[in-house]
């Protein structure tokens, strides 16, 4: 195989890569607090640094071998559910829960009380306060408040408060649909961040764009397809006159 078959054919691999991204973006439209997903091209990692603060970078990836996975920070939109353990961060951050294998980070804000009356996603991850411990809610409270500073109160008694946490960039690994693992530690957010009661965070996936981009990288694999399907019949066509000659 030459040099050029041989690009081709690493090309073919990153672009199935980047449909595959595509695909789990389009599938995840719906999951609360959800961050797109996609590949960087050789060529373009360099332009990574010039990406706006919400992780946009330009659309054309598809040619070149695959690189770096990027996630967009871009915030969803925010749903007002009027649920109590309902949470949204406007603003920068995770919500930290404890996994059976270590802290984990999250946007969504899923919350519910568990039979031992501590604050737990739907996986039964209880939330973390500040002081790295689960919240207790007292039985037989009338109402939960919390402000959009973190400070959870129970009848008007704070009982703690939610920590919003950051981690190093590039520092993180998705876990599923919406749970990250830090690869570095995190620390609490530096500047303005608001948790908002009664909302979710949806995903920041826009379906327009990444059909958009998925019929492109289509394309682009159909037409790198062709190139090797010809190179196929030149070297047979090459091959058989060696045989007759």
């Amino acid at each position: 195989m030459d040099s050029a078959a041989y690009m081709t054919v690493s090309r073919q691999s990153s672009l199935l890569r980047e449909m595959s991204s595509i695909a789990n973006n389009i599938a995840n439209v719906n999951t609360t607090g959800y961050k797109k997903s996609g590949f960087l091209f050789t060529e373009v990692v360099d332009r990574l640094s010039a990406a706006d603060n919400e992780g946009n970078v330009d659309n054309d990836l598809s040619e070149g071998s695959v690189g770096t996975q990027f996630y967009s920070t871009e915030q969803g939109f925010l749903d007002q559910t009027g649920g109590v353990l309902d949470l949204a961060i406007e603003g920068d951050g995770y919500f930290v829960v404890q996994g059976l294998n270590g802290e984990r980070l999250t946007r969504a804000g899923v919350f519910m009380l568990n039979n031992q009356r501590q604050i737990v996603n739907p996986e039964g991850m209880p939330l973390l306060s500040a002081e790295g411990e689960p919240f207790q809610i007292p039985i037989d409270v009338a109402q939960i408040a919390i402000a959009q500073d973190g400070t959870i109160s129970t009848d008007g008694d704070p009982v703690g408060q939610i920590v919003v946490v950051d981690t190093p960039p590039g520092m993180i690994t998705r876990e599923g649909s919406n749970l990250w693992r830090p690869l570095d530690g995190f620390d609490p957010v530096e500047g303005e961040v608001r948790i908002m009661q009664g909302y979710l965070e949806g995903s920041n996936v826009q379906p327009i764009m990444e059909i958009s981009r998925l019929i492109e990288v289509q394309r682009n694999y159909e037409m790198n397809q062709k190139i090797l399907d010809q190179e196929d019949q030149r070297v047979s066509d090459v091959a058989r006159t060696m045989r007759q000659g």
